[in-house]
């Protein structure tokens, strides 16, 4: 039986074609890893990936590793996952950075992005000004802990750097921004609105606290929005969104 014989009905068969050649580039193997998976499995199969870190025990309650993974590059591990999954896919991965010196070479022949890098450096800003020369769409998830999020950036529309030049908390900034646009259109999230307050509140600059259940919102999104970027479907882009919460549930 056809590998993607049960994504009949939701994707026709040319789609799949048209999906399973699709160059997606991820920069970022955290929260990436998931996106990765999701993607591979519903049948993109041209994935590249790039990310020098490695693999810690405070990686495993949300990042799609195994304890036998702990010390190894995150972006071997997840290839060779991905790999042990789809034998045939066209995986590839480089253990390093992202810099001004090898942005250009390493995006140049993608189709889709996703900048999963964090901003610990101006280098996101980077990543999605060169995305932009390249004509290439960039996706940007993050993890809200019980809420998935999404934004997408395209090439002739709004940058994520019109919120804000400056790397340090733009994490922060990005939970801010998505409080103050659910206000203005009277769209109620209080979970999201005691989060900010909390993490303002804490006294020491930390990394945001993620939980695994975002991560799994935020796949799906991701792989739904490649697969209408790739088949030509409307898509909303920056500074619009996509935001899924479990603890919003109004039905």
């Amino acid at each position: 039986m056809d590998r993607y014989s049960r994504n009949r009905i939701y994707v026709r068969k040319e789609e799949q074609g048209i999906i399973k050649n699709t160059n997606v580039f991820l920069a970022g193997a955290g929260i990436g890893s998931i996106i990765a998976e999701c993607a591979l499995r519903f049948g993109f199969e041209c994935i590249t990936i790039v990310d020098h870190g490695k693999i810690s025990l405070n990686h495993l309650n949300r990042q799609n590793y195994t304890a036998s993974d702990s010390g190894k590059h995150k972006a071997e591990a997840l290839a060779n996952r991905l790999l042990s999954i789809n034998p045939r896919a066209k995986i590839s991965y480089h253990n390093c950075f992202i810099d001004n010196k090898n942005v250009g070479s390493l995006i140049k022949d993608c189709d889709i992005a996703i900048n999963a890098l964090g901003y610990k450096s101006d280098i996101s800003f980077v990543f999605d000004d060169t995305c932009k020369k390249y004509n290439v769409p960039v996706l940007h998830p993050y993890n809200f802990g019980w809420a998935g999020f999404l934004t997408v950036v395209k090439p002739d529309g709004l940058q994520l750097s019109q919120l804000s030049t400056d790397p340090r908390s733009f994490e922060l900034r990005m939970v801010e921004y998505v409080s103050r646009y659910s206000g203005f259109w009277n769209i109620p999230n209080e979970w999201l609105d005691k989060l900010l307050m909390e993490l303002k509140n804490e006294e020491s600059i930390l990394p945001l606290p993620q939980l695994s259940i975002a991560s799994w919102i935020v796949a799906g999104f991701c792989t739904n929005v490649m697969f209408n970027l790739a088949t030509g479907r409307e898509i909303k882009v920056f500074p619009k969104f996509y935001l899924s919460s479990v603890l919003c549930d109004n039905n």
